[in-house]
């Protein structure tokens, strides 16, 4: 039963989504403010959460700032309509995917399925090959696909799903270029609709970490018109 972090500060939103979640099998934790979030979530990581962006006392994208130190679960961001910047920085910040006001329950259920097939696919090999058969050795890069962990240069690298299955996908033929089209469909799933922009957040955001432990990375290169590409160097 997959564990679902609910926060926001709307007390029916909380209620009739928590309900829905409910009614299809998943168990849910709700909270009304990042901080209190941020407490419990800390200790206790759950399999995804669903965080609200504009809240009291803590707003969603400082809750996933603050989580994504020490947590890597996949977070989908509930935006207002009319908050396209925030989409964009809360993509840049790590989080996995994210829904406008107002929402279909179903629509949300859909998202949370999409997230979580995501983050199955990076830790189980595609092909249901032995564990050793996961991983990937691309000069100073180490992915190991059953785990979900990446390092570079023997150093510790917290991707999230999108981001690990990206940098999968280009990794797999140093050299290529692969398309933002391809891209989108190597990381998400035909139900869930993203753009060119949010491609490239993800990229931007991967790079960032990886020049946090290695400030001479320039191994995801970028096309421009055409796409990006892993080279080894």
């Amino acid at each position: 039963m997959p564990k679902i972090a609910l926060v926001d500060d709307d007390q029916n939103i909380l209620t009739s989504v928590a309900m829905a979640l409910e009614a299809e099998g998943f168990a849910v934790e709700k909270f009304t403010d990042g901080a209190s979030a941020l407490a419990a979530l800390s200790k206790n990581p759950v399999d995804l959460g669903v965080f609200d962006i504009k809240m009291p006392r803590m707003d969603g994208m400082e809750l996933l700032r603050r989580l994504r130190q020490d947590q890597d679960f996949p977070v989908i961001f509930l935006t207002s309509k009319e908050d396209e910047i925030d989409e964009v920085l809360g993509l840049k910040m790590g989080a996995d995917d994210y829904i406008r006001k107002p929402f279909s329950q179903r629509l949300l259920i859909e998202r949370i399925r999409a997230v979580l097939r995501r983050a199955e696919a990076a830790q189980i090999p595609a092909d249901g090959s032995a564990q050793e058969d996961a991983f990937m050795l691309r000069g100073k890069l180490r992915l190991d696909a059953v785990r979900h962990l990446c390092e570079w240069d023997q150093h510790p690298v917290n991707l999230t799903v999108t981001e690990f299955l990206i940098l999968q996908a280009l990794a797999q033929r140093p050299g290529h270029v692969k398309s933002r089209e391809q891209l989108m469909d190597m990381a998400y799933s035909d139900d869930v609709y993203v753009d060119d922009r949010t491609i490239d957040s993800h990229i931007k955001r991967l790079r960032k970490k990886f020049r946090a432990v290695d400030d001479s990375f320039k191994n995801i290169e970028t096309l421009y018109g055409v796409g990006y590409r892993y080279t080894e160097n």
